[in-house]
């Protein structure tokens, strides 16, 4: 007669089955590219490993940071970030498409550890695009330049037929430099060590998910658009064994913190009560269905500390303006190996898996 299996037994493999479905190499099984493509989730995955890692494949890609840290042969350490910025609409509250492309670029240097110096512009046009409102966003990424200390040092432009691309699409990348002995990796998380998120999140997607005018919904939700370099140094000096950092854009809190636990010995525990919300952004979020853990944010990041160097991290973080909600959200557990979850505010816990499809489409 067979033994009946122990509630211990079944959750063992239970999550013995979740991992190894977790390890499996991300397949692109699409003929076309889709909007989830670009979501920052599962199918971005697999595009990237099928298509770009497969065809550019060397040790500085193989990383998949914000950012490349590069050594020159004289021995200066640099980061190298680029990103493509096609958000819609183009103005929303809180920010436009300028403002997120300058601080989207300067802050994947910023996690990177590096000190961002300079960035470059490339603009695509789509023919018959007012001039006006292109002065403006200009206008925008020279304000948001100006205000992080970096300079816009080169750039293109290109114009394309009408129907051709929405209006304006931005292509920025920024060049920064890496402290001596200062490094970030994966590779330096250890089970214990804290979970720091360095404020609210939400507000970015939800405020260009409902500039879009398409929902009757009426919020004061404003992005949280904002270059995160100077509260990455205060961070740094309070907490000098940081091990790693992430800004949370694509995809939210939830996606950084399954990037960092693939294919680790590790696991990552998330505290629902402890994550920064604003009420109203909650609210909306409720209304779409939408988890606040995979909304996109440009002014947050999250960092793994050292348990010891936790509370000095926080202080630092909130004497900073952008960082008066910042909180330690979750711990870094011995396993099981590669999973995220989340403990509930009802005592229970869920598995915070990789985001599959683009709940919100085109927001940064």
């Amino acid at each position: 007669m067979t033994k009946a299996m122990s509630s211990a037994e079944r959750e063992d493999r239970v999550l013995e089955r979740i991992d190894k479905f977790r390890q499996r190499r991300p397949r692109l099984l699409d003929d076309v590219v889709t909007l989830a493509h670009g979501a920052g989730g599962k199918s971005s995955a697999a595009l990237v490993d099928a298509v770009f890692l497969e065809a550019f494949r060397n040790d500085e890609l193989e990383q998949l940071g914000d950012a490349a840290a590069l050594r020159t042969p004289s021995g200066d350490r640099l980061a190298f970030s680029t990103d493509s910025y096609v958000v819609s609409p183009r103005r929303f509250p809180g920010g436009s498409i300028g403002h997120v492309a300058v601080h989207g670029t300067i802050n994947d240097l910023a996690v990177s550890g590096a000190l961002p110096q300079w960035l470059s512009a490339a603009f695509v046009i789509e023919e018959g695009f007012p001039i006006a409102e292109l002065r403006e966003i200009v206008a925008d990424m020279s304000e948001a330049a100006a205000k992080a200390r970096v300079q816009i040092v080169t750039g293109d432009t290109k114009v394309v037929g009408k129907g051709a691309a929405d209006g304006v699409y931005i292509s920025t990348a920024g060049v920064g430099v890496i402290p001596d002995g200062r490094r970030l990796s994966r590779d330096l998380v250890q089970a214990g060590d804290m979970v720091v998120l360095s404020g609210t999140i939400g507000e970015h997607g939800m405020a260009v998910m409902l500039a879009r005018g398409d929902l009757a919904i009426d919020a004061d939700i404003a992005s949280d658009t904002a270059p995160v370099h100077e509260m990455v140094e205060a961070l740094l000096q309070a907490a000098p064994s940081t091990r790693w950092m992430r800004d949370a854009t694509r995809g939210g809190v939830g996606t950084v913190a399954n990037e960092l636990v693939k294919d680790s010995p590790f696991a990552l525990i998330l505290d629902e009560e402890r994550l920064p919300v604003q009420p109203q952004v909650l609210g909306a979020c409720d209304m779409l269905g939408i988890d606040p853990l995979y909304v996109a944010n440009e002014g947050k990041f999250v960092a793994i500390v050292p348990a010891d160097e936790t509370a000095a991290a926080i202080d630092a973080l909130r004497a900073h303006p952008q960082g008066a909600h910042a909180a330690v959200v979750g711990e870094i557990v011995p396993g099981p190996p590669g999973i995220v979850a989340l403990r509930t505010s009802f005592g229970g816990s869920r598995i915070v898996d990789m985001l599959v499809g683009d709940p919100l489409p085109r927001i940064c």
